[in-house]
Order: structure tokens, then sequence, then C-alpha cells
């Protein structure tokens, strides 16, 4: 087909850009429109702190004058420093089912990343492991819970005919409050809680210097507890602050937990209530719209994202992690929250994805997959 592709340039490029997603989802009700504003923002390389160590550069695929197709090209020197690597990620792709339009965006991102010096192009990362990630591959028939990509069926393979390759896959669980708790699992984590006096207490939204103080805690257990985890890079002070101003909109003080065993921090637990229930019926992206679907649909919100589960490394093998997951059981049972999602999940996790399947009666009902593409 006749078309071109051309770099966004200025501010409104960068809001075709963003606006050029709604071409794509026209005929898939499943797909949850993001936010404008909010996607506006975490592209301003001049208001999310992601770039002050990260570079990107956007391009948009045109046939006459309808967008057919778009991608970023990010280079992130956090995680090539953290994991001494020279890739570049390529993030934001929606394209037309086309395969000649996909292999000119991947061809112009692979282009400017390697100019940059790197040999590995890896996505979709929008723009990194601490955003939404990932191409679905399994779950089409459901919308994606918050914070989480959704795409049309058709783009694995778009991707995978580029000549990328599977480079890792991420699990999403789906709990039930009838058949999370087992016998097992409530004697299990009655057990460890006596054993390593577990307590557990709720992030303080309420006070301004106690919940900064909650704050740096989490901080300090995320970038601790999934150092190990593969393409983790922790984040900046700047760059954590503004995600928890976004998350404290929506965030649910009872689901927001500290755990302490012995009287010493050991671990954290976020779970976010599932605001794409209400979103999906915001249509166009807009804001007024959205905080009137908020308001008036948030008794049908029904189910919660595990967002952030994570311990110390002192602490995980004491099953702490489990006790954090019943207190969400728990908080639910007393509220409108029936569901939950525990995503995502590496899928060499062991440990995590056999306690979701035999402790908890979690249903691995939804796949994302990671790609890489070495540049010659």
């Amino acid at each position: 087909m006749n078309f071109q592709i051309n770099a966004v340039e200025d501010k409104k490029g960068l809001l075709k850009f963003v606006k050029s997603q709604w071409n794509f989802y026209n005929n898939h009700d499943k797909w949850v429109p993001p936010l404008i504003s909010e996607r506006m923002k975490i592209l301003d390389v001049n208001k999310n702190p992601f770039f002050t160590h990260s570079r990107i550069r956007l391009f948009l695929a045109k046939s006459g004058k309808e967008i057919v197709g778009r991608i970023a090209a990010i280079i992130n020197e956090n995680h090539n420093k953290t994991h001494n690597d020279k890739v570049g990620f390529f993030g934001f792709f929606e394209c037309i089912n086309e395969q000649e339009v996909a292999d000119a965006l991947f061809k112009e991102a692979a282009g400017w990343i390697k100019e940059q010096g790197m040999n590995i192009m890896r996505g979709p990362m929008n723009p990194s492991t601490n955003d939404d990630l990932g191409c679905l591959i399994k779950g089409y028939e459901l919308p994606p819970t918050i914070m989480m990509p959704y795409n049309p069926e058709y783009y694995h393979l778009l991707i995978e005919k580029a000549g990328f390759e599977k480079a890792k896959d991420l699990f999403a669980y789906k709990l039930t409050i009838d058949t999370f708790v087992t016998d097992k699992m409530a004697r299990l984590q009655n057990s460890l809680r006596q054993r390593y006096k577990v307590t557990i207490r709720e992030v303080n939204f309420k006070n301004k210097a106690q919940f900064n103080k909650d704050v740096n805690t989490i901080k300090d257990i995320y970038n601790k507890a999934w150092e190990p985890n593969w393409g983790f890079v922790k984040m900046t002070d700047e760059e954590f602050d503004f995600m928890a101003n976004d998350l404290k909109q929506v965030a649910d003080p009872r689901l927001a937990l500290i755990a302490e065993s012995d009287g010493k921090i050991a671990g954290f637990a976020l779970a976010l209530p599932d605001i794409n229930q209400s979103l999906i019926y915001n249509k166009k992206g807009r804001l007024l719209p959205a905080l009137w679907h908020l308001i008036t649909k948030k008794k049908k919100i029904d189910t919660v994202r595990i967002i952030v589960l994570g311990v110390l490394p002192d602490y995980q093998r004491t099953g702490i992690d489990s006790i954090l997951y019943y207190e969400f059981l728990e908080r639910g049972k007393n509220s409108y929250y029936k569901i939950g999602e525990a995503g995502w999940i590496l899928e060499d996790n062991v440990m995590m994805n056999r306690g979701l399947t035999t402790t908890m009666n979690g249903e691995n009902y939804k796949t994302y997959r990671i790609y890489d593409k070495r540049l010659n």
C-alpha cells in the first residue's frame, strides 16, 4: 500500500500520536480507551522523570491523511547500566493488519536504536517495565485490568513475521473470593503469622508526613525486592514519586498494605480497584466524562489488580507473601470486590506460579509476551 513514515517533531504531532490509537480499536469492544491527558503526560519528556535518563523517538505511518500505524523507539540508559546491555526498546505500537506497514515501522525504530549504539530491540514496553508492557497473546475475550495492555489478536503475528523472537512470557492470574482460600492456605498463613510475628498495617493516606514516610518505605522495598528479576530497573526517587502521586488518586487505602515481622519492615502489597470497569464506557478518553463514569459506576467495580507484592530478601522464604494475599481476600469480603488479578508474573518465577495455582486456586487466564530482535 501507499504510505509514508515520519518522525513526531512537536507537541501537535505528539497529540496526533496519542489520539491515533483510536484508529485501531473501532471493532474491539473489550479495549479500554486511555485518558488522553494521562498518555500525553507519560510521553512528555519534560514532565515524566523517566526521561531524565532515557530518550524516545516517535514515528507515525500515514496513508494519505489516515494514520495507519505508530511506534516509539526508546533508549533506557538505566536499564543498560543495570544489566550491562545494549538494548533499545519499542513501545506504543499500533498498526493496521498489513505486514508491510509493520515492517516499515520496526525498520524505522530499529534504525534510530542502532544509531544510539544498541544491538537488540525489545518490546513492547510503554515505555518501561515499570509501566504497562507486553503483547497480549491469550485472553482477548476479556477487557484489560488497570495498567495492563490490550491489543488486537493479529499484533503478535505482525511482530513475529518482522523477525522478533520470544524473550519472555508474563502471566496474569484470576483469583476469585469463593475459591481463593483453601484450608491449606488458611492454616498456613495463621501458622506463619505466629512463627514470624507478622503484623499488617495500612499505608496512612490521611497524614501527609506519615504518607511520605510510608512511600519511602515502599520505595525501598520495591527496589530491593524486585532487583533480581529479569528486566527490572530500579526507579529513581523522582520516578517513584511521579507514579505514587498518580496511584494515590485511585488507590483504596484498605488495599495498600505494609507487612512487619517482629516489628521490622518486611514487605509491601498494593491492589488497585479496576477502574477500567468504569473507563471502558469513556469512549473518547476525555477527563471529565471519565470522572463521571468513575463516580456513577463505582459500585460496579468488583475486581482489583494486585499490582505490586514484594518481600525484602531477608524475608522472602517466610511466606509473608501468602499472608498479604490472604489479607486482600479478607478485605475483599467486606467490600464490592469479588475478583482479583495477580499480574504480571514472570513465566520462570516457579515459586510464585506454583503458589498462585496450587495454594490459591488461581487461573492463568492471560499471557503477555516480550519480544527480542538482534539488530545486524
